[in-house]
C-alpha cells in the first residue's frame, strides 16, 4: 500500500505551481554618472540581463539598482529575452545614488520604509538606502511579503562606526517583521546585508531567540552533496559565496534569503542556489542568489 500511496502523491507534487525568488546586487546600474559612481558599461549591462534570464525567476529583488530609466533599461533587456515583469517597485532615499527595486510577474503591493530612524551614540541617523517590502499575491490561494535591504557596507565613514551603523539598520529591519514571525505570514528577508553569517548584524536579524527566520544558505551547483568529512551534522563545506572585493581579493557570503518559519515549509532546495556562470563578474561583483518554492500554504 506504501508503494501505491507514493505513486498517487508524486504526480500531484510534480504539478504543484511553484515559484522562484531571486536577489542580485546589479553593482551601480546606472546609465550616465552619478557623483563619482560612473555610468555601468553596455556590455555589463547586458550580463546582467544575461544572468537574470539564466534563473528566471518569478520575482526578483535588485540592489544597486539607479533612477527608474536605469529599471526601465533593465527590463527592456529582459524582454528581449522573453521575460516579462509587468510589475514593479522602487525605492527612493534621499541622498543615496544607488536604489533598492522589485521586479515581479505577479501582482504585488508596494511600501517604501524610508524614515527608519535610530540614535546611535546620541546621533539621529537614518537607514542609508531605506527597505522595500512589497506583498506578492501568486495565485488565488498564496500570497508572501518580500523586504528587500541593503545594509551598510564595510567603508568607513567619519561620523560613525560602519560596523555599528549596520548592527542597528539589522535591528531597525528586524523590528519591521518582528511582531509578523509568530504567525502565518510567509516572508522573506532578501538583499546584501554586506556582513558574513558570523556576525552581529546577521545573529540580530535572525534572532538570537524563536521565533527566528531561517537563514537558506544557498550554495552552487556544481555537483558537491558530501557531507562534511568529520561529522554530518557539522555544516557541510559547499561553495557558498556571493561577494568578491578585489582589494584584498577576497570571496564572501554576504547576501542572503532568509525565510519565516512558515514559509520555509514551502521550499524546494533543489531549485535553491547560487548562480554560477562564466564571467559572472562581468555583471557585478555580486553573484545572485536563488530560492523556489512550492506556491501553497503547507
Amino acid at each position: 500500500m506504501l508503494r501505491i500511496l507514493i505513486i498517487c502523491l508524486w504526480p500531484l507534487a510534480v504539478c504543484a505551481e511553484t515559484l522562484t525568488v531571486a536577489t542580485f546586487n546589479v553593482e551601480n546600474y546606472f546609465l550616465t554618472p552619478q557623483g563619482t559612481r560612473r555610468a555601468k558599461p553596455k556590455v555589463s549591462r547586458a550580463k546582467v540581463a544575461e544572468s537574470i534570464a539564466q534563473i528566471s525567476p518569478d520575482v526578483i529583488a535588485l540592489q544597486e539598482m539607479g533612477r527608474p530609466a536605469a529599471l526601465e533599461d533593465l527590463r527592456k533587456r529582459l524582454g528581449v529575452k522573453g521575460l516579462k515583469y509587468p510589475h514593479h517597485a522602487w525605492v527612493e532615499q534621499d541622498g543615496s545614488p544607488i536604489h533598492l527595486a522589485v521586479l515581479s510577474k505577479f501582482p504585488l503591493k508596494a511600501k517604501a520604509h524610508t524614515d527608519v530612524a535610530y540614535l546611535l551614540n546620541r546621533q539621529r541617523l537614518t537607514v542609508g538606502r531605506g527597505f522595500g517590502e512589497v506583498q506578492v499575491r501568486v495565485n488565488a490561494n498564496y500570497t508572501f511579503t518580500l523586504l528587500n535591504a541593503h545594509l551598510k557596507s564595510k567603508r568607513p565613514v567619519p561620523h560613525a562606526s560602519e560596523a555599528e551603523i549596520r548592527l542597528a539598520e539589522a535591528r531597525e529591519l528586524r523590528k519591521i517583521i518582528a511582531a509578523r514571525l509568530g504567525t502565518d505570514e510567509n516572508i522573506l528577508i532578501v538583499g546584501d546585508l554586506n556582513d558574513t553569517p558570523d556576525a552581529d548584524p546577521i545573529k540580530e536579524l535572525i534572532g538570537r531567540r524563536a521565533p527566528k527566520l531561517v537563514d537558506l544558505r544557498p550554495f552552487e551547483r556544481n555537483g558537491d552533496q558530501a557531507p562534511h568529512p568529520a561529522n554530518p551534522k557539522f555544516v557541510p563545506r559547499r561553495v557558498t559565496w556571493t561577494s568578491f572585493y578585489w582589494k584584498e581579493d577576497s570571496f564572501s557570503r554576504f547576501d542572503y534569503i532568509l525565510a519565516s518559519g512558515a514559509m520555509v515549509k514551502e521550499l524546494d532546495r533543489a531549485g535553491t542556489f547560487v548562480h554560477a556562470s562564466a564571467d559572472w563578474g562581468v555583471a557585478s561583483d555580486h553573484r545572485p542568489v536563488v530560492a523556489r518554492f512550492v506556491a501553497e500554504d503547507r
